[in-house]
């Protein structure tokens, strides 16, 4: 499969993603091509460059399948599509509300394409906007200029199955899980499943939605007929499902064992600090994440019957 690999430098103007490094795609199906995020805080440095994003390419025009985490890396992903295809952008699909996945959209704008998002999408940037832009210009300084909210125009409440020209992908609305606001794609051409951040590898896993939804979405997810996949962060040649266990494994413990607590009367101060704890030398960036997990994952299972 092919790589490209394009200088930061060049195309950003404002310095590179990281010191001596490019920004590269890789061709992981055909027609399918891939930029790997780095599993780092956003920062000045890397720009937001914290999510795996990338394109599928067919004969009329190119769908973009997250746009990246600031202007930058939204250009330095519109640059790497010219490199593989003269073919247009015509769709730029938002697989949900977090700003490392959204806040490149308007390096695309020149294209005219329409940009696509899960129907509750509108509703949870327009509630979480204003932060999110400020704590983009508190992390990124200047280097963040242009980087804005681009609101879709095409919602998803369930299925759409958009023609790229020889190529149909299916974007697909997923119930509350890591956000209400879930998609994937699905390039039916290679049976490539992006996943976005329905599935994390390496990085650890975000419950921003409903820890037991997203259980119950990955055990949906398992039965889909994908041969390669996509994860929001992270990346692995493990088969397909067994990929999901790990973050499986990870979310089940959460669940199992703050239902003890609860049982045992544990307040949820305690509980950050024990449930899930194993997990530590499992997952990168677990301080950022972990916590907060426990504390949803609390809150959530203390009203059930």
């Amino acid at each position: 499969m092919r790589k490209i690999l394009l200088s930061m430098l060049a195309l950003l103007g404002c310095g590179s993603i990281a010191s001596g490094a490019g920004f590269v795609v890789e061709e992981i199906a055909p027609g399918n091509f891939v930029h790997y995020g780095r599993h780092e805080d956003r920062s000045a440095l890397n720009l937001g460059d914290n999510a795996n994003i990338g394109f599928i390419v067919g004969e009329r025009c190119v769908a973009v399948i997250d746009s990246g985490g600031s202007l930058a890396v939204g250009r330095a992903l519109r640059e790497a599509i010219a490199g593989v295809t003269p073919q247009p952008v015509c769709y730029v699909i938002t697989t949900h509300v977090h700003p490392d996945h959204f806040f490149g959209a308007a390096a695309f704008l020149a294209d005219r394409p329409q940009y696509v998002g899960h129907a509750e999408l509108p509703r949870a940037l327009a509630a979480r906007g204003k932060f999110y832009k400020g704590t983009l210009e508190r992390d990124l300084g200047e280097a963040g200029a242009g980087s804005e909210i681009i609101v879709p125009e095409l919602l998803v409440k369930d299925r759409l199955r958009l023609d790229l020209g020889g190529r149909f992908i299916e974007v697909r609305a997923w119930p509350l899980a890591h956000t209400d606001n879930d998609l994937t794609v699905f390039d039916e051409t290679t049976s490539t499943l992006w996943l976005a951040d329905l599935l994390f590898l390496q990085h650890t896993p975000v419950v921003d939605g409903s820890i037991l939804g997203f259980l119950r979405v990955l055990d949906d997810l398992a039965a889909l007929p994908a041969r390669t996949i996509v994860p929001g962060h992270g990346r692995s040649d493990a088969a397909w499902p067994q990929v999901l266990d790990a973050q499986k494994r990870y979310l089940g413990l959460i669940v199992r064992e703050t239902r003890q607590a609860l049982g045992n009367g544990v307040p949820i101060q305690d509980a950050v600090e024990s449930v899930g704890a194993q997990e530590a030398p499992n997952w990168v960036n677990f301080d950022t994440y972990h916590k907060r997990n426990v504390t949803g994952a609390y809150t959530e299972l203390e009203w059930e019957d």
